[in-house]
């Protein structure tokens, strides 16, 4: 079997070599020119009448401000924040003007109070660039369906990536939103600490901005001890697939450890692994293959290679440090065809099988025994669960059958809806929104050491995290985690990039940007900075509700509770998502 996996490697190796030299036109990593806007924007007629020829102020991080269009903006020379000790905050600048600018460079210096310092090295600044997008179903009600002809949809270009490019130029008639984030050192002094965002350019005199960051005698642990249970799907042939490299070779691993890296910055506790070929139908632009090798011999017996799905799971615990849990996609796929190499042909095979058919045991009963055994001999079985998403309870109730029969102590995974006939079966049970565990069940799930959540996908036209979604509702869905009881969140997928992610984060099947969140060339977004800013939040929240509790501090515990309440879905409008999360900050920072 061993022979067989180096061969298909080997194959795939030559593949990815020979398609290196379009690396930096197919898929480009370094600077590159966004698609024109179609959509009517205001002509020289409007932007000559601005006074100056070039502006900056503080804007807002809950707006994405318009490329083309003279910004209304109240001007803002001096941003004010708070921050724990160990907390990262974010601003954004906003650049407009009506000249030409070349060669523009951001730096941010260091933000001193007396003697302490939160030095440069800890923030960053970066041009904020413009993607295509579109819009949610033609009704407005969700960002699912078919969209195979993107002419049919209503397009248009949105500030979302966070460039990593040093030296940009700025267009005249255009405004150019700058993002800032401020890493505040976990053994520094409460206090005020100034410092200054400074803009310059060829033909650009320096302009500057004040920040002033008040630094609260409280402290978040790092992202490693966060409790909030974070679940983003990562996909990791899709990152082969861009860099050009051969799938799992080193050059692969190098290359994905910036965004698996990402996902550690904000708590992820997961690593999604798929134990069969296309386990989604290969609904994405790169479909998931098997990590497991499967060999059916000439004498009917089987055999398993675990290669793959050993080099990930050690790169993800001991390279990256996410190693809570292992899910295992899937006993239940989309298409129910299972693959296997046949010795007596020398071809690959399926089973067309569905669960509760004599076939579907088979084949699935006989490697989950021997996966149990690798799994315990790698000391993971503690930490494994075999996953499904959005299966119905017949499908559910056979696989779980076939699951027991195989060990009964292995654990199981669902994202889905509720189902009280197999919720005392399901270990890490992630319902949909809009659904609740009963209270009496999650306080004995709590007991149990079960993990409880919640997910957003592209049924949700709000909250959601599409490229044209209002910035604060990725914050916002973290919160409502918290409201709910919830013990952390799942987002299906971190990035499974689409073809041109860099220019266009439309979709085949879904509204723009659902399929990642974060771009090629370890660039940021705003929409990830805004989940990552709730994920602290809740951090915080905990934290709070610990101490007072502790102390029995109810008055500030009810207050803090009260607030945390109204993040439920019937007080959420497409219009108020910032209001809710600004209000929230402002108790939060008040204790």
């Amino acid at each position: 079997m061993k022979k067989l996996s180096l061969i298909l490697l080997c194959m795939f190796c030559a593949l990815c070599f020979s398609l290196t030299a379009q690396q930096n036109e197919k898929y480009p990593l370094g600077d590159f020119e966004e698609l024109t806007d179609t959509k009517p924007f205001d002509g020289p007629e409007v932007w000559n009448k601005l006074n100056k020829s070039t502006y900056l102020s503080w804007g807002s991080t809950d707006i994405r401000y318009p490329k083309r269009n003279v910004p209304t903006i109240t001007q803002t020379n001096r941003w004010q924040t708070k921050a724990w000790k160990g907390e990262r905050v974010n601003a954004q600048a906003l650049i407009w003007t009506k000249a030409d600018l070349k060669d523009v460079t951001l730096s941010v210096s260091d933000l001193k109070n007396g003697s302490a310092i939160i030095p440069a090295a800890e923030t960053s600044a970066h041009f904020v660039r413009y993607v295509m997008t579109d819009e949610l179903s033609k009704d407005g009600t969700t960002g699912c369906g078919h969209r195979e002809n993107t002419a049919d949809w209503d397009s248009s270009m949105v500030a979302d990536m966070l460039d990593v490019i040093k030296v940009h130029d700025v267009l005249a008639n255009t405004a150019q939103p700058v993002w800032v984030k401020i890493q505040v050192p976990r053994d520094i002094k409460a206090g005020k600490y100034k410092g200054t965002l400074t803009v310059q350019g060829s033909n650009l005199s320096s302009m500057n901005l004040q920040i002033e960051v008040e630094v609260m005698n409280r402290t978040l642990p790092e992202p490693k001890e966060w409790k909030f249970f974070l679940d983003w799907w990562q996909n990791p042939y899709a990152v082969a697939r861009y860099y050009q490299v051969p799938l799992w070779s080193k050059e692969h691993f190098d290359v994905m450890r910036p965004y698996m890296k990402m996902l550690a910055d904000v708590g992820q506790k997961v690593i999604t692994t798929s134990i069969m070929h296309k386990p989604w139908n290969g609904q994405t632009e790169d479909h998931f293959d098997s990590m497991v090798s499967r060999i059916k011999k000439l004498d009917g017996s089987w055999e398993y290679d675990y290669t793959v799905f050993d080099k990930w799971v050690e790169y993800m615990i001991n390279d990256i440090g996410i190693d809570q849990l292992i899910n295992c996609y899937t006993l239940v796929p989309w298409a129910l065809s299972f693959d296997y190499f046949d010795q007596a042909t020398n071809r690959i095979l399926f089973v067309e099988a569905k669960p509760g058919d004599e076939a579907y045991e088979n084949y699935w009963l006989t490697f989950l025994k021997d996966f149990a055994t690798h799994l315990k001999e790698k000391g993971w079985f503690e930490r494994t669960t075999i996953a499904m998403d959005e299966r119905s309870l017949s499908s559910m109730q056979e696989a779980i059958r076939v699951i027991r029969k195989a060990d009964p102590e292995f654990k199981i995974s669902l994202a889905g809806n509720y189902h009280p006939e197999i919720e005392g079966d399901l270990y890490n049970y992630c319902l949909a929104y809009g659904q609740n565990f009963p209270p009496e069940v999650k306080e004995r799930r709590e007991r149990e050491g079960k993990i409880s959540t919640v997910y957003t996908c592209c049924a949700e036209a709000l909250p959601n995290i599409f490229t044209f979604s209002p910035p604060a509702e990725a914050t916002w869905t973290i919160w409502h985690a918290m409201a709910g009881n919830y013990d952390g969140y799942l987002r299906w997928s971190f990035i499974a990039w689409t073809q041109n992610p860099l220019q266009d984060t439309r979709f085949r099947s879904w509204a723009a940007g659902d399929c990642f969140q974060v771009y090629p060339g370890n660039r940021s977004s705003i929409r990830y900075e805004r989940l990552a800013k709730g994920i602290q939040d809740a951090e915080k929240i905990r934290l709070l509700r610990e101490e007072f509790t502790a102390k029995k501090e109810n008055n500030k515990l009810n207050r803090l509770n009260q607030v945390v309440a109204r993040f439920i879905r019937e007080n959420l409008t497409p219009e108020n998502a910032a209001e809710m999360v600004n209000e929230g900050r402002r108790v939060l920072n008040s204790f």
